[in-house]
């Protein structure tokens, strides 16, 4: 059986996947992958995810410069969540998310409100254009 046929997609054909940092182990990011974006990130050995918001693959880093390499694949035990072990790498190599911060999960929950604790790195107006 190919390796793709074992993921078990939801309805969409979608798999969640988690991008841990390998050396550290922070948790950068959570996005989506299609059975394409999946194949893709195994064959070129960097991060390709599936953007439901605009309907087609995104190749992690193609307008931010911020491209995850991709050290490892896991699944888990019920074939339904991948894990990327990767390096972040590029213009600004500690920088995962669109805010400009170290990973997307920046924000603590203290008294019953979402508290931004990490800072932003660069300014995503400067990394987006």
């Amino acid at each position: 059986m190919n390796w793709l046929d074992q993921v078990q997609w939801d309805e969409k054909g979608l798999v969640p996947v988690i991008a841990q940092e390998k050396d550290t182990g922070d948790v950068l990011m959570f996005a989506w992958m299609n059975r394409e974006a999946l194949q893709k990130t195994a064959e070129l050995g960097r991060a390709v995810y599936f953007s439901r918001s605009r309907g087609k693959l995104w190749f992690k880093g193609e307008e931010s410069g911020h491209v995850q390499t991709v050290h490892e694949l896991r699944v888990d035990c019920d074939n339904d969540v991948i894990l990327m072990k990767v390096t972040q790498t590029g213009h600004e190599p500690g920088i995962a998310c669109h805010t400009g911060r170290h990973s997307c999960f920046y924000s603590v929950l203290r008294d019953g409100v979402w508290n931004p604790v990490d800072p932003v790195l660069k300014d995503p107006e400067s990394i987006y254009k």
